[in-house]
């Protein structure tokens, strides 16, 4: 494909598209598989890049994967785990972060791992020191190479008592993923507990795990030495439906989301109505529309689970730039997700950005001298300019700007949206926009 597109805009969006499962959930159930002692098989499975590096990862260690990409389903038959050599890992890797949580269930697979050096979106500190002390605390060893590092797990993998600096998704990915076949009982404090984390944790215990899940966010995990595989539909990817719902919004358009659920959006659906959007939740997914006048301006402030979700974040700021007043956005869970709005500024929006904390409590960054906070002023047109795609949910959130700017857009580097974007050009298509690639 092309990584070129030219956007023409300022063009309602207008029709019905449909979101599968979950980026954020599917990728870390498939590595779950290689717990499992007997075959799974997952549902709703979107085809992203992510689940073809993931699938190729599995494949390299030995993992039979089926995947009917019309029906969105994956069967994953573990039976034969091997070790895979470092430089297939490393080369198919590329820039994923998913290695790393391949390394509990390999230790106890296999008693040793390999991760080569990680890549991943350039939003923010994403250190893998939290994941490696984890795994320490069970008992593997780590011994770092020139091209990544090497695990083993010489005398097993024990229960442990973790508590989280910060509630990080990954963290409790990596220590659900490790507990669950450790001996003896182990329990994480601080943990997140968004719902695709809940989600993993669903199908855990459908392959055998004994996990609790306190209101404190503690996590109590007692190991058992055998896991089977699993049957299960993954839950829908909220962050795809709130990136849809925010065009509507930013496009002064329509968009019936398929396969969009209430439960898991409640904080975003308060915030869109609150801007102005109107919604209607339906049996089978959700409907984003603008209403007609102005869009009110608003104070943001990202947070972990239960609170605002920090990717949901950038494609409604590009909505608030045509919001009436003030806007002031805070992000408090990755420091540098707001250089996306540099782009903006390029396209006429009015958007300040700062390194105090505004509109809300003190956060971690407060004094990190990191530009985390923003006041956006509108309603402010938007005009059409050449962009370079930074990450995944930034460059969304670039395309949703250059389709709400009068005139014709360049964005360049695409291919990072489809990372967790499914089929988004035919998406596009479908709802009225006027796009082509080049050649």
């Amino acid at each position: 494909m092309s990584d070129l597109l030219y956007v023409n805009g300022g063009t309602p969006l207008n029709g019905t598209i449909r979101v599968r499962g979950a980026k954020n959930f599917v990728s870390k159930a498939m590595v779950a598989a290689l717990l499992g002692e007997t075959p799974s098989v997952l549902r709703n499975v979107p085809e992203i890049r992510d689940v073809h590096v993931v699938s190729g990862l599995l494949q390299l260690h030995g993992v039979n994967v089926d995947y009917d990409v019309e029906a969105g389903t994956l069967s994953l038959d573990p039976s034969n785990v091997e070790t895979a050599h470092v430089a297939d890992i490393d080369a198919h890797a590329g820039s994923s972060r998913i290695p790393i949580l391949f390394c509990g269930p390999l230790l106890h697979r296999l008693g040793e791992a390999f991760i080569p050096d990680l890549g991943g979106c350039r939003i923010g500190d994403r250190p893998i020191n939290y994941h490696l002390d984890i795994l320490r605390a069970f008992g593997a060893q780590v011994d770092k190479h020139p091209h990544g590092i090497f695990l083993s797990a010489p005398n097993g993998l024990k229960g442990t008592k973790y508590q989280l600096a910060y509630p990080s998704v990954g963290a409790t990915e990596q220590l659900l993923l490790t507990a669950v076949r450790a001996e003896g009982i182990t329990e994480l404090s601080n943990a997140a507990i968004e719902p695709e984390i809940m989600d993993l944790i669903n199908v855990l215990q459908k392959m055998g795990a004994i996990i609790s899940v306190d209101t404190d966010r503690v996590i109590r995990i007692e190991g058992v030495s055998s896991l089977k595989g699993y049957s299960h539909t993954a839950l829908s990817d909220r962050i795809e439906a709130a990136s849809w719902a925010s065009a509507a919004l930013a496009t002064k358009g329509d968009i019936f989301v398929e396969g969009a659920t209430q439960p898991e959006m409640l904080a975003f659906l308060n915030t869109f109505r609150k801007v102005g959007g109107q919604f209607e939740v339906q049996d089978n997914g959700i409907r984003f529309y603008h209403p007609g006048g102005d869009l009110k301006s608003i104070v943001l402030e990202t947070d972990v689970h239960p609170g605002f979700m920090t990717d949901w974040q950038q494609p409604l700021v590009v909505a608030l730039t045509q919001a009436k007043g003030l806007s002031i956005v805070h992000e408090t869970v990755y420091e540098n997700r707001l250089g996306f709005t540099e782009a903006l500024r390029g396209m006429g929006a009015q958007i300040q950005v700062y390194k105090e904390c505004l509109g809300g409590r003190d956060c971690r960054f407060g004094q990190m001298n990191f530009h985390h906070s923003a006041v956006v002023a509108g309603p402010t047109p938007l005009t059409a300019a050449d962009i370079e795609v930074p990450d995944l949910r930034g460059g969304f959130s670039h395309l949703i700007a250059a389709l709400a700017a009068e005139g014709r857009s360049k964005v360049r580097g695409i291919t990072l949206i489809d990372r967790g974007y499914e089929n988004f050009m035919g998406k596009l298509k479908a709802l009225g926009a006027s796009f082509e690639l080049s050649d």
